[in-house]
């Protein structure tokens, strides 16, 4: 099936909502999920047919992009989506002139650490303590991007 890669517009957000409740322990607020974007936002959502199964949240300014949270529906993990939707955020920020992207993940996120990694972000630093977990607390791990 067919994928697409679009601006977030106000239509997928109920979407984008219940991914976000179910791909993450820890979900942002679904007020940050409905906030209207600022002239900084890169927002995308992955479309296959006329399903959102995906999304990401970033921004870029001064040529810095840092890449806030992206998410694939549960049930339609494993399929490469991630990649493509983390491909397509890539794409559109070297479109808009970013020369680096950061993000931070879960040190306990293997599959999301390998899926950035792949691409070829690079773990430069760690966060101790930064997410909450069922337990406690869990560290970040900060990975960059050269956009070349």
């Amino acid at each position: 099936m067919s994928h697409n890669i679009v601006s977030l517009a106000p239509h997928h957000l109920d979407a984008v909502w219940q991914i976000e409740q179910h791909a993450h322990a820890f979900p942002w607020s679904e007020s940050l999920i409905r906030q209207t974007p600022s002239k900084i936002a890169v927002n995308l959502a992955l479309e296959v047919g006329q399903q959102v199964v995906g999304y990401c949240y970033g921004q870029l300014v001064a040529g810095e992009a840092t890449l806030l949270n992206i998410a694939v529906a549960p049930e339609c993990q494993g399929k490469g989506y991630g990649k493509i939707l983390l491909d397509g955020f890539i794409d559109r920020l070297t479109e808009l002139g970013a020369e680096e992207i950061w993000l931070e993940v879960r040190a306990s996120n293997s599959r999301a650490y390998q899926l950035y990694e792949s691409v070829g972000f690079n773990e430069i630093n760690r966060r101790y303590g930064y997410y909450p977990t069922a337990t406690g607390r869990e560290d970040a791990l900060i990975m960059t991007y050269l956009v070349l």
